[in-house]
């Protein structure tokens, strides 16, 4: 999907540097990618801190591989 954004020069230099891609297109992808990658994993931390999950197996048999 094609879409127009304003984003500062500067910022998308930063992100050409931080990603690593030259051009600007697979650098923003790759930061929208990366950004829901992350808040994905921080609401999978926050279920299962708040025991969304119920797991049978101790944490000690999980670590030792037999949960």
């Amino acid at each position: 999907m094609r879409i127009t954004v304003d984003i500062k020069d500067e910022s998308l230099d930063e992100l050409s540097r931080i990603t690593g891609q030259d051009k600007k297109s697979p650098a923003v992808a790759f930061a929208v990618s990366e950004y829901i990658k992350r808040e994905k994993a921080r609401e999978f931390g926050k279920l299962l801190r708040e025991g969304a999950f119920d797991y049978p197996a101790t944490n000690d048999e999980v670590e030792r591989g037999q949960g």
